[in-house]
């Protein structure tokens, strides 16, 4: 007897009734939907409130949700030109009450005999004044705040002193400690030069403290799966926060996992500290040196580039990072200070010829099992998209299949069309999931595979199968090491 979805077992009436069944409609891998979500912070100007998911289409989008300037509508702007496609999501905060906003400065001085331009970078955008031979350094700094204030994208404001005519206060928009990382530099680029005779004389930021707390946030986004999580922050208490978070939804009884994306600036010695520090599989800290551009920056467009990548398995590096400005060529850090980085949970950067920034290796922070014991299981970000994929087609190739079947042993006789399943049926559609998952390039070592598998009924509940699903994951080619034997 077949078993119908929809026809009913004692219809009477005469006619011709089909019904349609789409378990076996899909072949092959089922596509993962995938969704960003950037967090952030918002300015008074913004029509969106804060915690309060709302889908971005475009840049424009978000200064007008956020505010322009703000650091949300920053990050987002700079997801949308590195990721133009990955469905995006943000949650806006308001500044902490009891935060403090980090302030700088830049004075102006000498006596300038030629004519010509200063060219003021913050966070890695230019600002440019006009210099003319003879001009009072209070003239230039008078418009180099005009300049700054002209350019409401900046995420600082400026003002004149009120005491010294030529220095230029600045001031981060946002209260925090992110504020704090705002770079003021002159003269980024090569040709790019003083006019003769000034001088400048920069105060970095300082003095930002308290992020807003992300707990509302969670709270916010409640069960909604966000493959892509962009977080500006690397305070412990934000990280740890969201780290548990996305402990609880990795875990089987949600299965609504996501990555964490950060970024964090400052000397080799402070992103080792940082790094070790932390020890999670869900979160990737990006170390940016003495990169011009801010580190929530290079938070969105690393999440950006690695979820736009569809080969969950396939590794990042070489990846180009759209926008990002590199420290300057003897600032950047060593082959052997990155690879004590990649050792202590942070993922690093490399920089071609014509200065283009580009993954090197994507890592977790993840370093140790609890009981302290160094581990690599979790180390790379491939393994953990990988897996997360591998759990999600093993669920919807289930749940398509096999969505109101019976149970019944193994052996048992039963008609053909009904709706039955066993533990061997079970069995044999995991290995033709495996032979999907070696097309796909996902998994390999097919024998393995089927010595591990074990697939079995529940002994005190009837209705339940348990199953060891034991797939050797793909690894990545990411060294080649030879010797070359030479003869004379």
């Amino acid at each position: 007897m077949i078993s119908f979805n929809q026809i009913p077992i004692d219809l009477r009436v005469p006619g011709q009734y089909i019904e349609f069944d789409n378990t076996r409609a899909i072949q092959g891998l089922v596509s993962q939907p995938h969704k960003i979500l950037v967090i952030g912070q918002r300015l008074a100007a913004g029509s969106v409130a804060a915690d309060v998911p709302t889908r971005i289409l475009s840049a424009a989008e978000a200064e007008t949700s956020f505010g322009r300037g703000s650091m949300l509508a920053t990050m987002l702007a700079a997801l949308k030109d590195a990721n133009r496609y990955t469905e995006s999501w943000a949650i806006a905060l308001d500044d902490a009450a009891a935060g403090a906003a980090a302030s700088g400065s830049i004075t102006i001085g000498g006596a300038i005999t030629s004519t010509g331009t200063l060219n003021l970078y913050i966070g890695g955008k230019r600002v440019r004044a006009a210099v003319t031979s003879g001009d009072a350094a209070s003239t230039v700094a008078t418009a180099l705040a005009a300049a700054i204030n002209a350019d409401t994208s900046l995420p600082v404001t400026a003002a004149v002193n009120g005491v010294t005519a030529e220095q230029v206060d600045i001031t981060a928009r946002h209260k925090g400690e992110n504020g704090n990382a705002i770079d003021l530099r002159v003269n980024y680029y090569t040709g790019e030069k003083l006019p003769t005779g000034m001088t400048v004389t920069i105060v970095a930021m300082a003095g930002g403290t308290a992020n807003p707390d992300i707990s509302t946030t969670i709270a916010a986004i409640a069960a909604t799966q966000y493959n892509t999580i962009i977080m500006p922050y690397t305070d412990a208490a934000n990280l740890t926060a969201l780290e548990t978070e996305l402990s609880s939804r990795w875990g089987p009884l949600q299965m609504i996992e996501g990555h964490a994306f950060t970024a964090a600036s400052g000397t080799h010695a402070a992103l080792v500290t940082l790094g070790d520090s932390r020890n999670s599989e869900f979160v990737t800290i990006m170390g940016t040196g003495s990169s011009p551009v801010l580190p929530e920056v290079w938070a969105s467009v690393v999440g950006a580039v690695d979820a736009f990548e569809p080969d969950p398995a396939r590794p990042r590096q070489t990846l180009p990072l759209p926008g990002i400005l590199p420290p300057s060529e003897s600032a950047r850090f060593t082959l052997e200070e990155n690879n004590l980085l990649l050792k202590d949970g942070i993922s690093t950067f490399e920089v071609d010829s014509g200065g283009n920034v580009k993954i090197q290796r994507l890592i977790t922070t993840y370093q140790q099992t609890a009981g302290g014991v160094p581990d690599t299981s979790y180390l790379d970000v491939t393994t953990m998209r990988t897996l997360a994929f591998l759990r999600f087609s093993v669920r919807a190739r289930i749940a398509l299949k096999f969505p109101r079947y019976k149970l019944a042993n193994d052996g048992t006789n039963f008609g053909a069309g009904q709706a039955i399943v066993t533990p061997n049926i079970i069995r044999a559609e995991l290995i033709a999931l495996f032979r999907d998952w070696e097309d796909a390039g996902l998994a390999e070592n097919i024998d393995q595979f089927k010595a591990d598998l074990l697939v079995e009924r529940n002994t005190t509940d009837p209705n339940r199968v348990d199953a060891i699903i034991p797939p050797d994951i793909i690894n990545q080619f990411r060294i080649f090491a030879g010797q070359v034997q030479f003869r004379l």
